[in-house]
C-alpha cells in the first residue's frame, strides 16, 4: 500500500466487510494493513484512492491505532476463506476460495462475486472452481434474524427512510427491537435521522456501544452530534471513543459549538474544490449519491488543504451555473460574489434571515481566518425552528393519512 506521495505505508493483509439488509451486497468497510513495524491498522475505504493488482493508493491521514474487528464485521481472508458451503446447484460441498469487490455507483465498495472450489473427493484430484454471485452462497455472513423481523427488514428495504421511520415509530416495541437488530447500519442510520429525538435516543441506548458507534458513523456528522448531545454524558463519551477517530473528531467539533448557531448546525463535509478545479470536476463531486440535494446546491472553492477546516475560502458556485458552463471551464471564474459566508457564532435567527435574504438552500460557514469549516443546509435550520416534537407529529399525521386512504 502506498500513500498519495508514493511513500510505502504497509501491506494489505485483509478486507473488512459487513452484511446489509434487503439482499444488498455486503459492504466493504475497509482494509487491514500491516505497517512496516508489523502493527496492523484499519484503513477506511473512503481513504482508498485506487486499487490495482500490484498496489493500493490511499489519501489523507492514517490512524495508527491497532486494528480490532467490531461486532457484525467479518475479515475476508481470516474468516471467509476455506469456509465450507453447500449449494443446491452444486454436486457436493465447496469451499470459499476467493472474492471480488467492486465500486458501486454510490462510490461505496461492495462484495460482488465469490469463487468456490469443490472439495476434492479423491487424492490428487484437481478441484473445479466456480465463480458465482455473492447472493448464491447460502448463509453468507449473518445468522438469520427471527422470522418476523427478517420479513419486516425485507419489506422495509424497499421504502424511503422517512417511511421506514414511520414503520418503526408504529411498531410493537418487541418486534422493533428485533428489526433494529437485523437492519444494517446504513439503513438504520437513515431511518434514525427521520425519527423524533426521544425515539432516536431510545434506539441508540438499546444497542451495544460497538453497534451504536457503527450506526452513528453512518449518519451525517451534524445529525450524529445532535443525537449524541441528547444521550447521557457517560454513554455519549463511551460511544465517541468507539467511533473511528476521524468521525468522532467531526462530532466533537460540532458539539463544541452552541446547537443553535451556524457552528452547531453545519455539516463539516460540504463539496469543496480547489481553485484549479474544472466544471467537470465539480459536477463529478456533486453527483455523488451520498451528497444530499441541498448540499449539492453549492460547491465551495478554497485553497489547500481541501478537507475542513480548509485553506482560505474563496467563494461558492451554484450548481445551476455549473450546468450552463463548458466542462473545461475553471470553477474559480464562476464564483457568485453575492454569497457572503456565515460565521460559526451566527445565531439561529441570523441564519434564518440569511437563507430568506439570499434565497439559498445551502450556506458556507467560516472561521475568523476565513477557513471553510462546513455548510448549513435549510433542512438543518428547519429542524431547529420547528417544535421539538415535529417529527412525531408528522409521523402520526402520515399514519392518519395512510389509514384514511
Amino acid at each position: 500500500m502506498l500513500a498519495a506521495n508514493g511513500e510505502a505505508v504497509g501491506k494489505v493483509k485483509d478486507v473488512v466487510i459487513q452484511n446489509r439488509s434487503g439482499r444488498r451486497s455486503p459492504k466493504v468497510k475497509g482494509l487491514v494493513v500491516e505497517l512496516l513495524a508489523h502493527r496492523r491498522i484499519f484503513i477506511p475505504m473512503e481513504r482508498v484512492h485506487s486499487i490495482d493488482p500490484n498496489q493500493v493508493i490511499i489519501s489523507g491521514l492514517v490512524n495508527t491505532r491497532r486494528f480490532e474487528a467490531r461486532e457484525r464485521e467479518m475479515l475476508v481472508a481470516a474468516q471467509l476463506f476455506d469456509r465450507t458451503v453447500k449449494r443446491a446447484e452444486a454436486a457436493g460441498p465447496e469451499t470459499i476460495f476467493d472474492v471480488a469487490i467492486e465500486r458501486a455507483r454510490s462510490r461505496d465498495w461492495q462484495l460482488s462475486e465469490v469463487a468456490l472450489k469443490e472439495v476434492a473427493r479423491r487424492p490428487f484430484q484437481r478441484p473445479h472452481v466456480t465463480i458465482v454471485d455473492w447472493s448464491e452462497v447460502p448463509d453468507f455472513i449473518d445468522v438469520p434474524a427471527p422470522r418476523d423481523a427478517e420479513q419486516q427488514v425485507m419489506r422495509l428495504s424497499e421504502l424511503k427512510p422517512a417511511d421506514v421511520a414511520r414503520e418503526l415509530h408504529d411498531m410493537d416495541p418487541t418486534l422493533r427491537a428485533d428489526v433494529v437488530a437485523a437492519m444494517d447500519d446504513e439503513r438504520l442510520a437513515e431511518a434514525l435521522e427521520e425519527l423524533p429525538e426521544d425515539e432516536q435516543v431510545d434506539v441508540i441506548a438499546s444497542l451495544d456501544t460497538e453497534r451504536a458507534a457503527d450506526v452513528l458513523e453512518e449518519m451525517d456528522p451534524d445529525d450524529a452530534a445532535d443525537l449524541i448531545a441528547e444521550l447521557e454524558p457517560a454513554l455519549a463519551e463511551t460511544i465517541l471513543q468507539r467511533m473511528e477517530p476521524e468521525e468522532a473528531r467531526d462530532v466533537r467539533t460540532l458539539l463544541s459549538y452552541d446547537a443553535a448557531t451556524a457552528g452547531g448546525l453545519m455539516n463539516p463535509e460540504p463539496v469543496v474544490l480547489g481553485a484549479d478545479a474544472t466544471v467537470a470536476d465539480a459536477l463529478a463531486q456533486v453527483r455523488q449519491e451520498e451528497v444530499t440535494p441541498a448540499m449539492a446546491a453549492l460547491a465551495f472553492i478554497c485553497r489547500a488543504p481541501l478537507d475542513t477546516p480548509t485553506g482560505r475560502y474563496l467563494g461558492a458556485v451554484h450548481i445551476q451555473r455549473l450546468l450552463r458552463e463548458p466542462p473545461s471551464a475553471l470553477v474559480a471564474g464562476l464564483i457568485d460574489p453575492d454569497i457572503t459566508p456565515l460565521t460559526v457564532n451566527s445565531n439561529i435567527a441570523q441564519v434564518s434571515r440569511y437563507f430568506a435574504t439570499y434565497d439559498l438552500v445551502c450556506a458556507p460557514v467560516v472561521d475568523n481566518d476565513r477557513r471553510l469549516l462546513g455548510a448549513v443546509t435549510v433542512d438543518d435550520v428547519l429542524d431547529h425552528i420547528l417544535p421539538n416534537d415535529w417529527r412525531g407529529v408528522q409521523l402520526d399525521r402520515l399514519e392518519t393519512e395512510v389509514t384514511n386512504g
